[in-house]
């Protein structure tokens, strides 16, 4: 199954960034297209698709990023400061709208972008730092330092035990909306050392084992990597932690079957199709 912000037909170009000859003959390009934002936002087309322009659409003063490009076409997008966006949960209808090629090109868009705007000074020395590499970096002339966009990596996982997996929900969920649990990757930790201290600290249940499943960019909260996973504990008992959780439950695959069809019967409301969680979760009920 295809996962959500993930398949862009975006081809990146990474040896070319750096060649400033190459950026102007690709800004140049008549067939060169802007991709439409606001703040961080897709501006979706009346029949669904991300919205384009021509280069001349953006503010004079307002810098470009090559995405790379899409059959041939350089695809550009304005790193404008200061861009803010909605709440996930707000972007349901507008994501919907959106096959997942597109959502993953929108989903790099949108990373770019943020990062640009939250690091205009250089972590190192505090001076200004000025975009490079065609919009890929940040170059730092004071102490001639280079910054690049930080993926955060973060473990989401189900926990397993007797036939029944573990999902919770957060206060700030929709109502009987659960999910997987998960967790930043903290400095000196491997995925699987983070699998077994989330749900040890969530949950109050110890991994024998974990295996990996699959992965999701998720352009949300800056820019991080969802690394999924299934690990099996030792038993079901549960200690909450309630400062992350307001509650968790054990289900059965009938169960997380009849919540992903929206069954009225369902024992929870499953996370959103283009999650990784959703993704676990079906697979999961499949046997796989």
């Amino acid at each position: 199954m295809t996962i959500g912000f993930t398949g862009s037909p975006l081809l990146r170009h990474n040896h070319e960034r750096a060649d400033a000859a190459e950026l102007a003959r690709q800004l140049a390009d008549p067939q060169a297209r802007l991709l439409r934002l606001e703040g961080l936002d897709p501006v979706v087309e009346a029949g669904g698709g991300l919205s384009w322009g021509p280069l001349a659409e953006r503010e004079p003063e307002v810098e470009l990023a090559l995405l790379g490009t899409i059959a041939g076409r350089p695809a550009f997008v304005a790193l404008t400061p200061g861009a803010r966006g909605k709440p996930m949960f707000t972007l349901l209808r507008v994501l919907a709208e959106l096959a997942t090629p597109e959502a993953a090109t929108w989903g790099a868009a949108r990373c770019l972008v943020d990062w640009h705007a939250r690091h205009r000074f250089c972590a190192r020395c505090g001076a200004a730092t000025q975009v490079a590499r065609a919009g890929w970096a940040r170059h730092c002339a004071a102490c001639d330092t280079d910054h690049f966009p930080r993926t955060d990596p973060v473990v989401i996982m189900l926990a397993e035990h007797a036939g029944r997996v573990l999902v919770g929900r957060q206060p700030r969920y929709p109502a009987h909306r659960y999910s997987a649990l998960a967790g930043f990757v903290e400095v000196g930790e491997s995925v699987e050392e983070a699998v077994a201290r989330e749900l040890f600290e969530e949950a109050g249940v110890r991994a024998t084992q974990v295996r990996y499943v699959a992965s999701q960019p998720w352009p949300f909260g800056g820019s991080q990597l969802m690394i999924g996973c299934v690990a099996p504990v030792e038993s079901d008992a549960l200690t909450i932690d309630t400062n992350e959780l307001e509650d968790l439950k054990w289900v059965d695959r009938v169960g997380v079957r009849a919540a992903l069809a929206n069954a009225a019967e369902a024992p929870f409301l499953p996370p959103p199709e283009y999650t990784i969680a959703n993704a676990l979760l079906t697979r999961w009920a499949r046997g796989e």
